[in-house]
């Protein structure tokens, strides 16, 4: 860990391979408590459900990817992928999401992640993406951090406790 930032990457489980063996995303965090050890991540994942950026982690175990979430930050995870072209959807999205307040967390060959509060509202953040979507068909978006990371479809609800505060 840096002592000037205090940031240190940590493994987070992203999903199974083939062989059913876990894979690990190294994401970037700051650490926010020593003991127990307690992180925020600095961007949201692209594999690693259930976070966003801003979200407050105890580490129970990093070794084994073993995390307990403390905190939400509010933030939507959202992830974009295309096989081809990609910043053709960058250049028209990324501007857009940052008038709303949102970033561009993670650039990748076939992926571009996002995170936006909230409190932006489902249907402003949607429309957005299913617009930029509709031009170029090839092109895909889901949240990472909405729907249970088990069954992928159960929406988690914590959004409310921030529609809630206004």
């Amino acid at each position: 860990m840096s002592a000037a930032d205090n940031t240190i990457a940590l493994p987070f489980l992203a999903g199974l391979n083939d062989e059913n063996d876990p894979v690990f995303e190294e994401l970037q965090v700051e650490v926010t408590e020593e003991s127990p050890l307690t992180v925020r991540l600095l961007r949201s994942p692209l594999f690693a459900r259930n976070y966003a950026a801003g979200d407050r982690i105890k580490v129970v175990d990093a070794a084994a990817a073993d995390y307990e979430l403390v905190q939400r930050s509010g933030n939507l995870c959202v992830r974009v992928f295309r096989r081809y072209q990609l910043d053709v959807i960058a250049e028209s999205l990324t501007p857009a999401i940052e008038k709303l307040d949102g970033s561009l967390d993670l650039v990748s060959e076939h992926a571009l992640v996002y995170s936006i509060h909230v409190s932006i509202g489902f249907q402003t953040i949607e429309t957005l993406l299913n617009n930029t979507v509709a031009d170029y068909p090839d092109t895909v978006w889901y949240y990472g951090n909405v729907y249970d990371p088990v069954d992928g479809t159960t929406p988690l609800g914590w959004w409310q406790e921030f529609e809630n505060q206004n």
